[in-house]
């Protein structure tokens, strides 16, 4: 019997999402060590020295369940961003918020409408529920907000998806432009906007988003502590959402869904304003090294607003094999549609130079 048949045709349709390779992998298959990892987006300082204080605090108590409603978590991003308990979400990693949204609101047959080469999450969460996927295409590898707009309406969509920075493009949308295309939009379709690069963004490009609950009950803010807090391994997410909306997402949410250590970090992480400050600082130095980098080998590459560049390069999939055998990890990202580019992540000053040398040499072979 295959048992494979039990399951739905749109599960047995979904391609498992495929993360970045870990350095144990690699050291386990090619037998090297000194491998410098930027594939996966994380924070090269770690994490604030107040979050490993609370984890160790934290794992006094490890016996006992977590607070499965996260209050102090919860009470610590109402002070700081002025919404209220009921309007937040916590979840396992932002990817918990972008599923548990699609599990709230999508049944079998709902549309669900996202841009070409945007986050690989959208469509694996729209379709695991039976849900069905539009893509649009993208302009410059960023959103379209003016076809998206057109097609979310022409679909009768139920929720779409928007990433800002998006994932694994860098591209940025402006406050206005999305503005224009909220209050364009039916207000019976849901709008998720991904803001887990929302700390990256320079200071002239920011934007208040929570602000805009008041006039948009149909927007999801969807944001993490994996990315410029550095709690990667501990995987906290979170969501803002008018009240009825985050009362349907927390109807399908696991109990205990972020556990007591991860909510003790990211509590200690939100209050270290000073180590966010770093970490922003020091990846504005890493992107233009970066840039700067691949313009002089001549490659061009998608300007960025996250903590990540993708560049377009011949024979990337050879390059990454390559490389890997040189002990650095990049991302290759043809599952975006994207052949020709590889995505490297910003890392300490010493891992942007190993990343370019090698890069320099994998080029000097071909």
């Amino acid at each position: 019997m295959n048992y494979s048949e039990l399951a739905p045709a749109y599960i047995r349709a979904i391609a498992p999402y495929q993360p970045g390779k870990p350095i144990s992998e690699l050291e386990r298959e090619l037998g090297i060590t000194g491998i410098v990892k930027l594939a996966s987006n994380e924070n090269p300082l770690g994490c604030s020295p107040r979050a490993v204080a609370a984890m160790h605090e934290a794992i006094k108590t490890i016996a006992l369940y977590p607070d499965g409603n996260g209050f102090e978590l919860k009470d610590a991003l109402s002070r700081r961003y002025g919404v209220a308990h009921a309007g937040i979400v916590l979840g396992n990693g932002s990817n918990d918020m972008l599923e548990l949204a699609a599990r709230a609101f999508l049944t079998v047959g709902d549309k669900a409408v996202y841009s070409d080469h945007a986050f690989a999450v959208y469509p694996l969460a729209t379709q695991a529920v039976g849900g069905v996927g539009v893509s649009v295409p993208a302009i410059a590898f960023g959103h379209d907000l003016k076809a998206m707009l057109r097609t979310a309406v022409e679909q009768k969509a139920k929720l779409v998806f928007i990433a800002n920075p998006n994932n694994p493009t860098g591209t940025f949308l402006r406050s206005a432009d999305l503005l224009e295309f909220m209050r364009a939009l039916p207000p019976q379709t849901l709008v998720v906007l991904d803001e887990a690069y929302n700390e990256y963004l320079p200071v002239d490009k920011r934007y208040d988003s929570v602000a805009w609950l008041r006039e948009f009950p149909n927007l999801i803010i969807s944001r993490t502590f994996s990315k410029a807090y550095g709690l990667a391994g501990l995987r906290v997410g979170y969501a803002f959402a008018h009240v009825q909306v985050a009362d349907m997402m927390n109807r399908v949410r696991q109990p205990f869904n972020v556990n007591s250590v991860a909510q003790a970090a990211a509590v200690a992480a939100l209050q270290d304003t000073d180590f966010v400050q770093r970490t922003f600082e020091a990846n504005l130095r890493g992107m233009k090294r970066i840039a700067d980098g691949l313009t002089k080998l001549g490659l061009e590459h998608i300007p960025s607003f996250g903590n990540f560049v993708s560049f377009k390069i011949k024979d990337a999939a050879r390059i990454y094999r390559r490389l890997l055998e040189l002990g650095v990890i990049v991302r290759p990202v043809a599952n975006y549609a994207m052949p020709d580019y590889l995505r490297v992540s910003i890392g300490l000053d010493s891992e942007n130079e190993k990343f370019l040398s090698a890069l320099q040499q994998a080029l000097g072979e071909q």
